[in-house]
């Protein structure tokens, strides 16, 4: 029986990726909620963040699919997101990034040099 192929990420998803993790904040985030899943408030208590600056970077870690919010209303009647790391695997290799840069569709790049021109 074939192995099914494993997708490799676009070069836009594999820089949203690691530009999450670039932060020691939400590295901390995605450590924290490796754990368990939490809330806002209590995983801003647990890592001694404000909400405000959580939320930014809540915001960022899921819009980079590193994590999932899920919207959910108490027994009280309160909604309260909780979040959730989502899983995933990077095997980052120089071979990967030659191929991931073929889908990049950032061009500022070649804004630059065009601009220079």
């Amino acid at each position: 029986m074939a192995e099914e192929p494993t997708l490799e990420p676009t070069g836009d998803a594999l820089l949203k990726a690691l530009t999450a993790l670039s932060n020691p904040h939400r590295l901390r985030i995605v450590a924290a909620l490796t754990e368990r899943r939490n809330y806002v408030s209590a995983l801003a208590r647990e890592i001694e963040m404000g909400r405000p600056l959580l939320h930014m970077h809540l915001k960022l870690l899921e819009g980079a699919g590193l994590v999932i919010g899920t919207l959910e209303t108490g027994e009280d009647g309160k909604s309260m997101k909780y979040f959730e790391v989502a899983p995933f695997f990077y095997e980052l290799t120089p071979q990967l990034i030659h191929r991931a840069v073929r889908t990049l569709t950032d061009t500022r790049e070649k804004s630059v040099k065009e601009e220079a021109t």
